[in-house]
């Protein structure tokens, strides 16, 4: 059933989702904070936008011009809908088309930040995987894979560009991998812990186009001891 409900504890940000297919989940709040301070001028590209949420957090915080990419035509809808919903329709664009075309839309360079939240898990003929399509194509890599995205970033973003993505920790050894052969160098990572006494379950990361390797681990971070997650990364 769709519904709109508030954008968590952001204000006056709505969000419309159908819990039957889609609903946006901590990794994209995180995500959203975790990007540095956007001047309005800059552009900014997201890979994987599923209803919108991340872009929707990111106009909490800067008036650059945000693109968007979802396959999913329902979940674009949702997505478009709230923008509408949310009069931003425009400093957002929408684009219901796999990133992987971007090259119909858009010269290579054009972006100065990328951020993506894409499916976690890789898709093999043995694969189990959800029964509803919607969430099988937002969870596996079905129809975009890690090395994909990289090669859209690297074809997307400008020289000393920032890319922000957020994963499982137990890709982490080929994100890196992919990091050094595209030359999309990560700068810095965040471990997030959502139970206080199991592993971590989410890895941030800032990748900078054509950087020098100069890697920073971050302080662990412990989800459960927050209530509100604004300016999380800012303090």
């Amino acid at each position: 059933m769709k519904v709109i409900n508030d954008l968590f504890d952001y204000e006056n940000l709505k969000i419309v989702q159908d819990s039957d297919v889609f609903k946006f989940s901590l990794d994209s709040i995180l995500l959203s904070e975790f990007v540095d301070n956007v001047d309005k001028s800059k552009m900014i590209l997201d890979l994987c936008t599923g209803n919108g949420a991340i872009p929707f957090l990111l106009s909490y915080y800067t008036e650059s011009k945000i693109v968007a990419f979802e396959i999913q035509k329902y979940i674009y809808e949702l997505a478009v809908e709230g923008t509408l919903i949310n009069r931003l329709e425009n400093q957002i664009q929408f684009i219901n088309d796999s990133v992987i075309h971007i090259q119909k839309y858009f010269p290579g360079n054009t972006f100065d930040v990328i951020v993506a939240n894409p499916p976690y898990f890789k898709y093999q003929e043995n694969s189990v995987i959800n029964e509803n399509e919607c969430k099988a194509i937002a969870r596996h890599e079905i129809t975009l894979t890690l090395e994909e995205i990289f090669k859209v970033v690297q074809y997307a973003l400008k020289e000393n560009g920032c890319f922000y993505l957020v994963h499982r920790p137990e890709r982490l050894e080929e994100i890196l991998y992919f990091c050094e052969k595209y030359k999309i160098i990560a700068k810095k990572i965040q471990f997030v812990y959502t139970k206080n006494d199991n592993n971590a379950s989410i890895v941030l990361l800032k990748c900078v186009n054509h950087a020098r390797n100069d890697l920073k681990v971050l302080a662990p971070l412990f989800a459960s001891s927050y209530t509100s997650y604004k300016n999380i990364f800012r303090k």
